[in-house]
């Protein structure tokens, strides 16, 4: 059994235990410290401010933000299987902006990494408030080595981090929080 083949035997059995692995939406919705649902918005946005211009766009149903995801090649992965955005085992992105989904599409083409989004506006994320998922600004993507490369080359770190375990400022004025398991990005 080679080394990817073990990660996704183990991933499937942490699933299965209830364990999140790959940053679905279960660690948000649990509250564990360093995460958007244990630190409220005003100090995860403390010196972060938002771009002069609005570019969240307009709101999108599910099947057209997928539809967007997919023609442009990410992935998108569901702990529960599902899309329904009134639950928190669900990766939804029902009301997500045009905007979100057009910055996540531009870092897929950017770096040309791999991206798998694993959250979008699912009722898991803490805050219905602000700058948060439930409002559409933003989604979660699986770690990997490709795309934190990019991050980390491309982008502004923020030090200290407002929540998470490192965050940066790309030139867009996006916010990009490792948030240990996942990516969480603000698309502003």
């Amino acid at each position: 059994m080679n080394r990817r083949s073990v990660i996704t035997v183990f991933g499937v059995a942490a699933i299965a235990a209830g364990t999140l692995l790959a940053g679905g939406p279960s660690a948000l919705a649990s509250g564990l410290p360093g995460t958007e649902a244990s630190v409220p918005e005003a100090q995860r946005l403390a010196g972060l401010t938002p771009p002069a211009a609005d570019r969240s766009g307009v709101k999108l149903s599910h099947g057209a933000a997928v539809t967007r995801l997919r023609n442009a090649g990410l992935t998108i992965w569901s702990s529960g299987n599902c899309s329904d955005r009134l639950n928190p085992n669900c990766t939804s992105f029902e009301q997500i902006n045009s905007g979100t989904i057009d910055g996540v599409v531009t870092l897929k083409k950017a770096s040309g990494c791999p991206i798998n989004v694993t959250g979008g506006t699912e009722d898991a994320h803490g805050s219905h408030a602000g700058y948060s998922h439930w409002n559409g600004y933003k989604v979660d993507f699986s770690r990997g080595e490709c795309v934190e490369g990019y991050i980390r080359r491309n982008f502004t770190k923020v030090n200290p981090p407002t929540f998470g375990i490192e965050q940066y400022k790309a030139p867009s004025g996006n916010i990009y929080t490792n948030e240990s398991n996942h990516w969480d990005v603000l698309y502003w």
